[in-house]
């Protein structure tokens, strides 16, 4: 028997088929061997004959009985004939199933094909096998034979219903995937809607194509449906003629990218992208009133460069899933990028009414974060604005998000802010400073003034420090405190910062052609500490044959310090060996202590104006910066000396050099050498 040439053209129950053969014992089939029609007994299990009648074994072309059954019909048997065999024992053990079927068969290689009916058959020893039985030559078309194999081992499952009644066919790949044997096309469906449009869509064109998730025997699957009316062609009753293809693989496939597309990797938020694509199906749809919450961590970096960054990405994680927690359905949590996130909430109430909700999200984003025994204490800050998807543009919408959380920012962080006309009108002349910005800096329409820093012991000017004022395009002169923190928001500050260290290192260097012999400090940013450019433009200057080695400073500020010290060590020393000092500016606000201050290269302390204003009270603080400098070896400047009480107090203690409004502003270049040589310190006692 070539069993991988079973043929399958039609499967109906047969109520008026001869009798089945019990089985009970093998005196049961003595009567089936007195009839001329072949009929055999096929143990499944086995793979064998147990039984056939003469003209059984000579449709097998087999010479007896005994010949017969000690044929291994496994030898040849393909999977989906063994996978088929084995539906048939189930539906035989299940609901004592009745078939009537076409198979060819090959004795000794030449093919033969008959209409069998086949049933269950109980062996002795209790096992399920199958009867078979010949009705007669079938149709031997090439045709047939070939549509009636590729039924049999094809994997689109083909099944055919009566309409929203059970199977009335199916083949192999159908059989083998049903989770059960007769259930209904209505019953097939995980979602009854999916059911209703496909009865909905054959009722209106006769056929309909589908994608949906249906019941199987290895539990819910995605099929690829294509249904067609028809008729039975056994009783011409309406049918429903279904094929599938099992699609699940792709379908996740495909939902995963989705989902990739749509999301943040980090967070599991929608990313930028979906926020575009949802803000343009709200404008379609249309809800009432929206709001959209615009927040970010505050101080970020800091977590990021203290912490390091899988801390801040847990971080980012937990507000994450504290945001998803908090809000509805409905509502859209989106990341928009580092520490940046949206929340779009739908159908809100007027403005006072949906505060209480804001100030909740606030206090739970503001809940420390713990993580392998370190705390983080987080906050956040919120700008919120109010539209109406119908008469709002995405981008003009998270531009009011963004102005507001600007206001809560520059109101001092943890905190929220509602967008309002104010603020719109302060935020477009920002927008006009940050443009005229924009345009000075490629005009390089910025200039300096010096500060001289004066010797407590000789009362000699030592040192200035450069300061830098925008030229207006209106022609006044902008101190930086109006525009460096604008600077700093935008990106500019390193252009800025790079502009003001070629215009120092320059003058410097034309001091020192000129013989005056003063140091100059260089204030740089922490943006512009961490640009891979400035070593390249340091070193730049340090070539110069007129370099004043020892004498340009550059001032850095404590949260500089703070990261990767090996990294930031390295960095310093190499900036020293080119010719540089190194000081720390507004020192003794940010975290230092002794145990990696004194591992940097640093030359100089600049005490923080905050210490001076409260002189006599903050002596204490300032005695231990100055023991810290002199234990490694640092001069200390005194910044901010306004009154001759503060001058005074500052004589009687270690303090090396003074800065402040009470010695000299800031004054340009032109004016400087004056300055310098009229600088008189004030006598002791001369405030009294």
């Amino acid at each position: 028997m070539r069993s991988d040439r079973i043929n399958l053209e039609t499967s109906v129950p047969l109520e008026d088929a001869a009798p089945g053969i019990s089985g009970a014992t093998p005196d049961s089939f003595a009567g089936a061997r007195r009839l001329q029609t072949a009929i055999w007994v096929f143990d499944i299990d086995n793979s064998r004959i147990v039984y056939a009648n003469r003209a059984a074994c000579h449709l097998w072309d087999a010479a007896n009985e005994e010949a017969l059954c000690a044929r291994d019909l496994s030898s040849d048997m393909s999977p989906t004939v063994a996978s088929r065999l084995r539906q048939y024992q189930a539906d035989f053990l299940e609901r004592d199933a009745v078939f009537n079927e076409m198979w060819t068969l090959y004795p000794n290689g030449k093919p033969t094909s008959a209409m069998v009916v086949y049933r269950g058959f109980r062996l002795p020893d209790g096992r399920m096998a199958m009867q078979c039985e010949v009705l007669g030559q079938a149709d031997d078309q090439p045709d047939n034979l070939r549509s009636a194999e590729a039924l049999l081992h094809t994997d689109v499952m083909i099944t055919l219903y009566e309409m929203d009644g059970p199977p009335l066919y199916m083949n192999p790949a159908a059989r083998k995937a049903a989770a059960e044997v007769m259930q209904k096309i209505s019953d097939k469906f995980v979602n009854r809607g999916d059911y209703d449009q496909l009865i909905a869509k054959l009722a209106a064109t006769g056929e309909h194509r589908m994608v949906a998730k249906v019941k199987s025997g290895a539990g819910h699957r995605w099929y690829d449906l294509s249904a067609k009316q028809c008729s039975d062609a056994v009783t011409g009753e309406p049918a429903m003629l279904v094929t599938a293809i099992d699609v699940s693989e792709l379908k996740i496939a495909r939902d995963k990218a989705r989902y990739l597309a749509d999301r943040d990797q980090l967070t599991g938020c929608y990313n930028r992208s979906y926020l575009l694509r949802h803000m343009a199906a709200l404008e379609k749809s249309k809800p009432g009133r929206c709001a959209l919450v615009y927040f970010d961590v505050d101080h970020f970096k800091q977590i990021n460069d203290r912490l390091g960054h899988e801390l801040g990405d847990v971080v980012l994680q937990r507000i994450a899933g504290r945001a998803g927690h908090a809000i509805r359905g409905k509502d859209t949590l989106v990341r928009l990028g580092g520490d940046e996130f949206v929340i779009v909430f739908e159908d809100v109430p007027a403005s006072e009414d949906f505060t209480p909700k804001i100030e909740n999200l606030l206090e739970l984003f503001s809940q420390p974060v713990t993580h392998d025994a370190t705390k983080v204490n987080v906050t956040v800050s919120m700008g919120v604005t109010m539209f109406l998807p119908s008469a709002a543009d995405f981008a003009a919408v998270m531009k009011e998000a963004d102005t507001a959380l600007y206001a809560a920012k520059q109101a001092g962080r943890n905190r929220f802010a509602i967008f309002n006309e104010e603020m719109g009108t302060k935020a477009q002349a920002r927008g006009l400073i940050e443009m005229q910005l924009q345009k000075s800096v490629e005009n390089r329409d910025f200039v300096l003034h010096y500060q001289p820093r004066v010797d407590l012991v000789t009362g000699r000017v030592v040192s200035v420090e450069a300061l830098v004022r925008w030229q207006h395009p209106d022609g006044h002169l902008v101190l930086p405190g109006e525009f460096i923190p604008v600077c700093e928001e935008t990106g500019l500050i390193e252009e800025v910062g790079q502009l003001v260290l070629e215009m120092g290192c320059k003058q410097a260097i034309a001091w020192h052609q000129s013989g005056l012999d003063v140091h100059l400090s260089l204030n740089i940013s922490p943006r512009q500490f961490a640009d891979k450019g400035l070593m390249t433009a340091l070193a730049g200057f340090a070539q110069h044959p007129d370099f004043p080695h020892g004498k340009i400073e550059l001032e850095i500020t404590e949260t500089v310090l703070i990261g990767d010290h090996d990294l930031i060590e390295t960095k310093l020393e190499k900036i020293s060996r080119m010719g540089y000092r190194i000081a720390i500016d507004d020192f003794g606000t940010g975290y230092s202590n002794l145990s990696y201050i004194s591992r940097f290269p640093l030359n100089c302390l600049k005490i923080d104006q905050s210490f001076i204003d409260q002189l006599p009270k903050s002596g204490p603080i300032i005695g231990l910066i100055l023991t810290l400098a002199k234990q490694i070896g640092a001069t200390v400047v005194a910044e901010g000396v306004e009154t001759p009480e503060q001058l005074n107090w500052l004589r009687g203690t270690e303090c090396d050099q003074v800065q402040g409004f009470l010695l000299s502003r800031p004054v340009p270049l032109e004016q400087l050498a004056d300055v310098i040589g009229d600088l008189q310190m004030p006598e002791c006692g001369s405030g009294s």
